[in-house]
């Protein structure tokens, strides 16, 4: 006799829980096995083929470019970077050549670049010097943020003014350029730029006081007062009043420009007189002999 037993409509057969079938753990173990053992190939690979690379003849640098260059010659930067030519033009660390390039008083800034297949060219930016400043018993070459050289005859082709007051403690063992009177002194060479008749006819220029530089022009014995603004203006202007102010004052011993139209002459036999007091200038004259003490 059949026995029939009546369905269920809660019942689902989605319910039943069927047991998912682990793979064998050995099987797991041997995949890993495999990715680990392509890593390596691929890794030794990679190494291999790098230092393949590396070892290329055809990549090694042979030619060194210098652009830029106008005081430094070519071979004096080559020389610098003495041990270059054979490094590999990919591998080479040029921030290390660089900083032996900056090393050298003249270079300013250094750039490198590699150009396959095997080249390495060097851009420079060179110092401008601004004048020759006494260090001790000598000259030495400085820009506007120190001494760049000491001057001799490879560089007698230069013509620059004598610089004085520039050296902060010039007895000291270890002189240094003050950076405030070197940027002084660089404005007032750049703004001479523009007029380089003008700028070829200083002469000195004593920057003891970063505030108020002094210029004595070529063919001229008169102290010239500037201030630390509108250097070429009032030089401009000074030797546009030279004459008028030589037929007034015959012997110069200073000239205040600092003043806008106002002119202060201080005549030489009464300089100890004048670095003593002020001297005053009605507006209506250009010039005027400081009054007696």
């Amino acid at each position: 006799m059949a026995v029939t037993i009546p369905s269920d409509k809660h019942f689902l057969r989605s319910q039943i829980y069927t047991p998912r079938r682990r793979r064998p753990r050995g099987r797991s173990v041997a995949r890993l096995a495999r990715i680990a053992v392509a890593a390596i190939i691929l890794g030794a690979g990679g190494y291999w083929s790098a230092r393949a690379v590396a070892d290329l003849r055809w990549l090694r640098v042979q030619h060194i470019t210098v652009t830029g260059n106008h005081r430094v010659s070519a071979g004096e930067i080559i020389a610098l970077v003495d041990g270059l030519k054979g490094d590999n033009v990919l591998a080479t660390d040029l921030v290390r050549w660089r900083s032996r390039l900056l090393a050298s008083p003249w270079v300013a800034d250094a750039t490198l670049r590699r150009r396959l297949p095997a080249t390495v060219e060097i851009e420079i930016r060179e110092r401008t010097p601004l004048g020759l400043a006494r260090i001790g018993h000598e000259l030495h070459l400085v820009d506007a943020t120190g001494t760049i050289d000491e001057f001799g005859p490879r560089y007698a082709d230069l013509d620059l003014p004598m610089i004085d007051g520039l050296i902060r403690d010039a007895g000291s063992p270890r002189p240094r350029v003050d950076p405030e009177r070197a940027q002084a002194v660089g404005r007032l060479m750049a703004d001479l730029r523009s007029k380089p008749a003008l700028a070829a006819r200083v002469s000195q220029i004593d920057a003891n006081d970063a505030h108020d530089l002094h210029v004595i022009l070529n063919g001229d014995s008169a102290v010239i007062r500037l201030g630390d603004t509108l250097f070429a203006e009032r030089l401009q202007s000074y030797t546009e009043l030279q004459a008028t102010l030589r037929e007034r004052v015959p012997d110069i011993d200073y000239v205040d420009l600092r003043f806008g139209e106002r002119v202060y002459v201080g005549p030489a036999h009464l300089a100890a007189a004048a670095s003593r007091t002020p001297v005053t200038t009605p507006p209506s004259r250009d010039a005027r002999e400081p009054d007696q003490p």
